[in-house]
């Protein structure tokens, strides 16, 4: 994890074209994909040394000044730049109890409650599902991983056929962890779920390695259950100022739509399973 900000830095030099750069082709056809070093370099106006030095590790203090310029030549967007400098700038947790405290008060569980007929769940910075209300519930009932989302994504092999988007989804959800586990890896139930999550699935390895940041606001998600056939929701994702780690991903379909019959003929099969 010492190494979270040359990663970084390496990975997303990769995903910069130099058409993109507004850079002259020179030569044949490159070994690696992206910018190379001393591109990027330029591009920051850095000597090749010192970022050769930030991407091995070497160099921890870089300035702001430095940082604004490589997000500019990373073509970085506001997520992202707000992971650089936090890469950059890591806090250490005063209360490593923190990581542990995953209880959700009665408050927001009553909240969620209230929120029906809407789907709303609450999940932590590592996409553990910690509380459901009746219509999230029905809408998870039934998977192998359906504690956290990002389990849920990769390793159930049921997660195509249930997110009929799911390449976006697996993309969207991969980006959010990145954003929400930020710079702070001293969580071991964090590093944890990476290693399982890399073992168990190369698509996860693949995206995880992107290390594209960017937290879940609003969307379309497409679902599928049998017991109802296809249903669309708009998703919104509410972020707690008393809890900054937690979020609540609430999300309803359009009223009067089919999507919105298929929904409540799911909560109410699911209630007389109940």
């Amino acid at each position: 994890m010492d190494s979270s900000l040359g990663e970084f830095l390496r990975a997303r030099r990769r995903l910069v074209t130099v058409d993109q750069a507004g850079l002259t082709r020179t030569g044949g056809l490159r070994r690696t994909p992206g910018l190379r070093r001393e591109e990027i370099a330029m591009l920051a106006g850095v000597s090749v040394d010192y970022y050769t030095r930030l991407e091995q590790g070497r160099e921890r203090n870089p300035s702001d000044q430095v940082l604004s310029a490589l997000a500019r030549a990373l073509r970085l967007d506001a997520a992202a730049t707000e992971h650089l400098y936090a890469l950059a700038r890591p806090w250490v947790s005063e209360n490593k109890d923190a990581w542990e405290a995953d209880r959700i008060s009665p408050h927001v569980l009553r909240l969620i409650e209230y929120m029906e007929p809407m789907s709303a769940f609450v999940v932590n910075r590592r996409l553990d599902i910690l509380a459901t209300n009746r219509v999230a519930r029905a809408i998870f009932e039934g998977f192998e991983y359906n504690t956290n989302l990002i389990r849920l994504t990769f390793l159930d092999p049921a997660a195509h056929e249930f997110w009929r988007n799911w390449e976006e989804e697996a993309t969207a959800n991969v980006a959010h962890l990145r954003a929400a586990a930020g710079a702070n890896h001293d969580d071991p139930r964090l590093r944890e779920l990476i290693e399982e999550l890399s073992r168990g699935s190369d698509a996860f390895r693949q995206l995880w390695a992107r290390h594209d940041v960017q937290v879940r606001t609003s969307g379309f998600v497409r679902l599928y259950r049998s017991e109802v056939g296809q249903f669309d929701v708009w998703h919104e994702a509410l972020r707690f100022e008393s809890f900054p780690d937690l979020r609540i991903f609430s999300a309803a379909p359009e009223p009067g739509s089919p999507s919105e019959s298929a929904l409540a003929k799911l909560c109410a099969a699911k209630q007389t399973e109940a």
